[in-house]
Formats: structure tokens, sequence, C-alpha cells
């Protein structure tokens, strides 16, 4: 049972590692080159994608009562992929068969599944990124890393957290204790890791490996089972995930079951019956708050783990790079047109303007600037494809539509030329108005004018408390600023960025180095992957006895 645990023990060793100093470090190479990951991957990738469409889907042994499926990629592909699925009734019944075994295996042997798991999918990468094209409507490029190794590298980061807590203190212990002159009390004492029981881990549209993997591999590494329910236009990348996992538990000889997939149709979805289940013990969500609202209040004593809702920003005070400042936006603004939970939304400048390296530059200025460098960026129709992929969703596009009235247009949205596309729209707007203080998911962003640089940071670290943000971003040259400015984020619970120009966004979020989410505000109760996010998954119960006087119980999972 351990053979897989020694066999990868070199990287869980790597992530503990990692995990301990927060330097950068990862297994998974992110370039999708045959360099890394062999001369003919990218077309065995394609060759296996293609392959898949148009049949069913087999998950070995599934339980299955039906078959569904209705995806249909945003590049407009027909995918005509079904999927093995059954009642919440069955499926729960059958996670807690599985339960009974998973649950009691060593957390090495545990650990030994998941790392094996986690080598194959990256192997698998190329596929991947191909199914997460098609399902999230992003760039290939994007797609390979998001859906693939940046990914797998959560999901080692979630391993590695629990078992660094798992292991964190002994399991058997003979407790002394002195009584003078009298013979010492002496007892025997053994801990038994107790997990919850069954995970539920609800999966998003636009990032379905990247924010699905943490929950689902720290439910798996506690001992508890998980039924895995992906959006129902996205399914395809978590199935071939659960595929994967599935396939080493059986070759292992555990229940296969202890992880499975709880496919549905958009019109007849799955995912509250399950939530409301109460042999649901743990939920891990990602989403809007609106329905995450829904989920606390209808989750019972079940855990709920939430990425939600949130306005990030931007405070613009001051530059001595303006150029390198306005690129830097313009890529994050553009990157997979602002539909990630990372992206900025507002951008706070002072109404008299800021100073930088090309002089005084007004309110106006600055815009035309970050404008400017958007044209630039997307000026090739084929790069701007890959950058900011597709719309998910068509809500979005009647998101921006009603946007574009909300005030002065200091920047159109156009389109990339290839599949439901639209580029950054930058709107002007009054610190009063509302839009602007509520999520407004995709390439949409808010130019607001303050009436100082103070009360730039104040609007924006406020808003973070009360709304939610996951990150921020600072551009400021004077060092007063910048100190004010990291206090308020850091009391809003928001990571911050100052004066990033390089190749390095603020979207982006690095495994076993950057906490994604603080939970700290309404944008997500847990962070990725912090101690809070693994220890809650499960208990530890004592037996203990005089040392000598009886024989050594059973612990509560033999």
């Amino acid at each position: 049972m351990t053979q897989l645990f020694d066999r990868n023990r070199a990287l869980l060793d790597g992530a503990l590692q990692a995990m301990k100093t927060r330097a950068f470090w990862t297994p998974f190479p992110e370039v999708p080159s045959g360099r890394f990951y062999g001369e003919t991957a990218r077309e065995d990738g394609e060759t296996a994608f293609s392959d898949l469409l148009g049949k069913s889907f087999e998950l070995n042994g599934h339980p299955c009562e039906y078959h569904v499926g209705k995806e249909q990629s945003p590049w407009g592909l027909d995918l005509a992929l079904t999927y093995p699925s059954a009642s919440a009734e069955t499926l729960i019944s059958a996670s807690q068969s599985a339960f009974q075994v998973w649950s009691k295996n060593s957390i090495h042997a545990r650990m030994g599944v998941l790392l094996e798991a986690l080598v194959r999918l990256n192997k698998m990468s190329f596929l991947i990124g191909h199914a997460t094209v098609h399902a999230t409507g992003q760039g290939f490029a994007m797609a390979f890393q998001a859906g693939g190794p940046h990914a797998q590298d959560r999901g080692l980061e979630a391993v590695a957290a629990a078992y660094a807590e798992l292991t964190a203190t002994a399991d058997r212990a003979i407790w002394e204790k002195p009584q003078g002159r009298r013979e010492p009390i002496v007892l025997e004492k053994e801990w038994t890791i107790v997990p919850r029981g069954i995970a539920l881990t609800i999966g998003c549209n636009t990032f379905p490996c990247w924010n699905a993997y943490p929950g689902l591999f720290a439910s798996l590494a506690t001992g508890n089972t998980v039924i895995v329910k992906p959006h129902p236009m996205a399914i395809l990348p978590l199935a071939i995930t659960v595929g994967v996992l599935r396939q080493v538990l059986e070759e292992e000889g555990l229940p296969a079951d202890s992880v499975l997939l709880a496919a549905d149709e958009p019109e007849a979805q799955a995912t509250q019956e399950l939530v409301q289940a109460p042999e649901t013990k743990l939920i891990d969500y990602t989403g809007s708050s609106i329905f995450g609202n829904w989920v606390r209040s209808h989750s019972g004593d079940a855990l709920v783990f939430a990425e939600e809702t949130g306005v990030n920003s931007v405070v613009i005070t001051g530059t001595d790079d303006f150029r390198g400042m306005c690129a830097n936006l313009a890529f994050s603004l553009a990157l997979y047109s602002g539909q990630m939970c990372t992206s900025p939304q507002n951008i706070y400048v002072p109404e008299g303007g800021v100073k930088t390296n090309e002089g005084a530059k007004s309110f106006d200025e600055v815009f035309a600037g970050i404008a400017g460098a958007i044209d630039q960026l997307l000026a090739d129709p084929k790069q701007a494809s890959g950058i900011c992929g597709t719309i998910v969703n068509p809500v979005t596009i009647d998101r921006l539509k009603n946007a574009c009235s909300a005030g002065r247009i200091l920047r159109k949205s156009g389109q990339t030329g290839v599949g439901r596309s639209a580029t950054p729209l930058i709107v002007a707007v009054g610190e009063d108005d509302s839009l602007h203080k509520d999520e407004c998911f995709g390439p949409v962003v808010f130019a607001i004018a303050t009436k100082s640089a103070e009360e730039a940071i104040d609007h924006a670290a406020n808003l973070a408390m009360k709304k939610g943000a996951i990150t921020a971003a600072l551009y400021a040259t004077d060092n007063g600023l910048i100190d004010t400015a990291a206090k308020a984020f850091c009391l809003a619970g928001a990571n911050l960025s100052v004066n990033l120009t390089g190749n390095i966004y603020v979207n982006q979020s690095a495994a076993f180095s950057d906490f994604h989410v603080t939970g700290a505000n309404p944008a997500g109760n847990a962070s990725l992957t912090d101690t809070a996010f693994v220890a809650q998954r499960f208990r530890r119960v004592m037996v203990r006895w005089p040392k000598g006087k009886v024989t050594r119980p059973a612990s509560a999972l033999s």
C-alpha cells in the first residue's frame, strides 16, 4: 500500500520544503513544450481529445442510471459528449460505502494514491488543456497552464498541507505523570484520525480544475470521500480527473467510488440535492455570492469552504515607469476577458492626476495610456484571441452592454474576431455611482476619480472590506502611501501587489508561495492552502489506558 508513496516521496518532500520557504518551486512545467512533455505530446493530446468527442465518456464501474451531457464550447464546437450519472441518493450511498474503506487507510497509502494521480494527470496536460479550452473558452496557452500544471501544483499543495497537518503530532504516546513518592501514573495513548465523511466539490465554469483541485485533494488526503459536481458546461476536465483518480484507486485495490462524478445538465442540476443531503459533511464551492449564500443556508452542519464574488481594485498614485505600468495593466485587464476571480475591475486615480517618469499625467491621460497599451497588446488578431479567449457565458455580454451606459467611455469594447469575444471596456464613473461597487464579471473596467491619493486607497480598501476582494494593486512612488495602502488592504483582507511592471501580474497566484484568497473578507471564507483549509476536514479521537493493565483496545477506525 505504501509503494506509491515511496515512489513519489521526493515530490511530496519538495512541496513541503517549498511551502516552508515560500520560494519559487514547481515539479510540473508550465510551458507546453515537447522538451518537457515529450516530442509527440502536443499531437497526442489533440488526438486524445478528438477521440473523446461524440461519445460516452467511460468511467469504469461508476454508478450509472442514465447518461447526461450538453456541453457547448464557447469557441463553437459541439462536444456531443455524455457522462454516466445517477441520482444523488445513489451517489451518496456509493460514497458512504467507499468511505468505510478509504477512511481506514494509512496516511501514507492515501498520499501515495494522490501523488501518483497528480503525476499521471501532469502527463495528460495537453489533453486536459484542450478539454479546458472548450469548457472555458480560454486560449490554449492559458488553458494548458490553468487546467494542467498550475492546477496540479494547487492539488499537490493541498496534499502536502494535509500531510503536514496529519503528521504534525504523534499518533501514540506513553504518558507518565510523577506523583512524588507514589508510583507515577502511566497511560498509553493512541489518537485516530477521523475524517468528517462525504465531501462535495462544486466546480465552476471558468477554472474547473484550478478551483476544484485544492478541495478535492485536501478532502481525499484527509480520508474523506468526494463527489465531484462539475459545472454542467465544464464537465470534461473534471471527468478526466475523476477517471485518473479512480484508475489509481482500482489498481491499488481500493474503492474507486472514493471519487464520484455528479454530471448533470443546465436545466436539471444536482447541486441543490447534494448540498442539502445530511450525509454531505464538507462542501468546496467557487462561484457567485448569490448561490454561495444559498449553499450556506441550506447545507446543514456541513463545513463550507467558499470562494465567491469580489471587487478587485487598482490604485494609481504615481509611477516611475508609466509605459511599464500601462503594459502590465493592459495584460491584466485583457487576460481571459476579465473572467478571473483575480482580475482588476476598478481603477482609482486622483482627479488632479499623478506624477510619472514622463511628467505629470492627468486623469484622462492615465487612462489613455492604459487604453493605448490594450490596443497595442491586442493589435494582432491571433494574439488577441489567445489572450482574451472567449466569453464563456452570454450573460457577460449583457453585463458589458449595460456597463456602456454607466458613464463616459474611455475605451470601447471590441471583438477579437474569433468566437464569442469582447475586449476590455473602460468607462469613467463617479465615486457615488453604484455599478462599480459590485462585481461586474467580465471585460469591464471602471475608472474612478478621487480627491486625493489617500482617498483612492481608502475607497478601494473599504470596498474590499465591505464587498470582498481577492487582489489589489497599487502604483506609487511615495513610501508613505505604500505603507498606508499596505495597512489598509491588510485590514481589508486583500492581497496587495505594488508597482508591478514586468511579466508578473496581479491576476496571477503562485502555488507553494501565494495564499490564494485570505478568507478575511466576503470574497471567500477559506484560503488556498493554509492550515485551516485542511485541518477542519478531520478530527483526532483518543483512546487511552493504564500501561500494562489492559489489552490494547481497537482504535476507532480499525
